[in-house]
């Protein structure tokens, strides 16, 4: 019995199947492998962090998604261009909410913006007394309607959140 199986297995009476399997196996091999290429490629994003936005991190010496950052942070501060009061308040929520968004993708938890900056440290934050500061004018601006914002304060308020935000290197 042994040496039926050993000879079948080593002269098969018709090699014809044999063929037509290695030719199903080739076939359904090349469609995984094209399958694998396509979900690394484009069909998920773990290729692109892993290696394209490290590499992307390492030569431009700045995190991924700062462009970004950088552009909004752009935009804010021409809002202070417009001689409008209305633009200035806008400009410091937008900041506000701006670090409150950064902070929360750092994985620091809590309800507001103020509970975030209190498990910060001065090592990590070194204006963060500054930064609660203005916060307080970002809640002034929000929850008073005739609180008055001149230039000059949202000016130095929207500086202290730029030195913030470079300091957590964001910008």
């Amino acid at each position: 019995m042994e040496t039926e199986i050993l000879n079948y297995l080593i002269s098969p009476p018709s090699s014809v199947w044999f063929l037509i399997i290695k030719i199903l196996f080739i076939l359904f091999s090349a469609f995984l492998l094209g399958f694998i290429i396509f979900a690394l490629a484009g069909g998920t994003l773990w290729l692109k962090r892993l290696i394209i936005w490290d590499w992307q991190e390492f030569f431009t010496f700045r995190p991924f998604g700062a462009k970004k950052e950088t552009k909004q942070w752009l935009k804010i501060k021409e809002r202070l261009d417009t001689g409008f009061e209305s633009d200035y308040k806008l400009a410091v929520i937008e900041a506000d909410n701006m670090l409150d968004e950064n902070l929360i993708k750092m994985g620091y938890t809590g309800e507001t913006l103020m509970e975030k900056l209190e498990k910060l440290t001065t090592v990590s934050l070194p204006n963060i007394e500054e930064v609660k500061e203005v916060h307080k004018i970002r809640n002034n601006i929000v929850h008073d309607p005739d609180y008055r914002l001149t230039l000059e304060e949202a000016k130095r308020t929207i500086e202290i959140f730029e030195k913030a935000l470079t300091d957590l290197q964001i910008l």
